[in-house]
């Protein structure tokens, strides 16, 4: 086994196993997606990545990040989604959306055109989460959640997860990671409910346990269906991979195929040892203490590391996103260096190596 073995989940055939990472591209309007989500996501396609991933994708206009993120949260987002979707699988990659509300981290600038709010006056909004605590001295105050709003949220993930199966995505994957609502629940720096969705480890889950079955409703049996998660906080008291573990299995059981293992992103307090495939260990103690499949992200640019992460059993995909914003045909260039020749499409072909085949 190796990063070009395929993988099947359920009833799709991954080509091998790198993944695009959802990377926000805030250049929407109104949601909309554009010919720069065309162009940015069907290169990675030709590319020959297994599976290319929208970015975060807002549930809701209140979900969004920014002003600029895409959206699925009205049918009208559909026809623009569903020629990227046409696009991605004619290379023969699988097309996956992210489908993400943002929280307490909404109503924000783009990185580069400002940092923290994005006051109403500008088309900013005001955000929610599970407790009225703002994510930093610069970002807006939220309003706490009341239930019949956390249960409108529910089924505004599975609207978009239905219009996500209507624009021809294959893969389904929920965010609930990086300081987002879904992680604000599970964290208890972010959450301070007292009610049946906070407190306990049960209570503080039962969020992402509804989204996902929610979402499981719609979404088809045959389809994969991944959850990012943040496996700690890295913040004392907060969120950590034992809990990780613990709702991995809940939702293992919920029909959740595949846990993308990030860290991170809800406390400004948090410390993390940046340095390459410093993930990679959660990916394999998440893998090894659940069953559940997983996917390996964070600073993984090595062809060789990349490689034996397949072969060591410490993932099942590989997941890349500055790597693919560098060389978008990674797959393509880095498969003769690992002795395993992989077809190339045919109007590249004139570049390949010697003997390489068409798609």
């Amino acid at each position: 086994m190796h990063i070009f073995s395929e993988l099947k989940i359920r009833d799709v055939t991954f080509r091998n196993r790198i993944v695009v990472s959802p990377m926000c591209q805030y250049s929407s309007t109104d949601g909309f997606a554009t010919d720069w989500h065309l162009v940015h996501l069907g290169s990675r396609a030709v590319g020959g990545a297994a599976l290319v991933f929208t970015e975060a994708s807002a549930v809701s206009p209140v979900g969004r990040i920014s002003p600029q993120d895409l959206g699925l949260w009205k049918d009208e987002h559909i026809e623009a989604l569903a020629r990227i979707t046409h696009f991605v699988r004619e290379q023969g990659a699988l097309a996956g959306m992210q489908i993400a509300h943002a929280g307490r981290k909404g109503s924000t600038h783009r990185p580069w055109s400002g940092v923290g709010m994005v006051p109403e006056s500008e088309g900013g909004w005001k955000p929610v989460a599970p407790s009225a605590v703002p994510f930093d001295k610069n970002y807006p105050m939220p309003s706490a959640l009341d239930e019949a709003g956390i249960h409108a949220i529910g089924d505004e993930f599975a609207d978009a997860a239905r219009r996500a199966l209507q624009a021809g995505f294959e893969v389904l994957e929920i965010h609930g990671a990086h300081g987002y609502l879904i992680h604000e629940f599970l964290s208890p720096l972010s959450n301070h409910r007292t009610d049946s969705y906070g407190g306990s480890i049960e209570n503080r889950t039962r969020f992402l346990r509804e989204v996902v079955t929610a979402v499981r409703r719609v979404w088809p049996e045959r389809l994969p269906l991944f959850v990012r998660l943040s496996a700690t906080d890295w913040v004392e008291g907060g969120w950590d991979v034992d809990q990780t573990i613990e709702v991995v299995r809940k939702i293992g059981s919920l029909g959740v195929d595949l846990i993308d293992c990030s860290s991170g992103g809800l406390d400004p307090r948090q410390k993390i040892p940046f340095k390459p495939n410093y993930q990679v260990p959660f990916s394999q103690q998440i893998r090894d203490m659940t069953g559940i499949l997983t996917g390996a992200v964070g600073l993984i640019g090595v062809p060789a590391e990349a490689n034996l992460i397949v072969r060591e059993g410490k993932a099942d995909l590989v997941i890349f996103a500055r790597e693919f914003l560098r060389r978008p045909y990674w797959p393509l260039e880095v498969a003769r260096d690992l002795g395993q020749p992989v077809p190339w499409p045919a109007q590249y072909l004139r570049a390949a190596p010697d003997g390489t085949k068409p798609r």
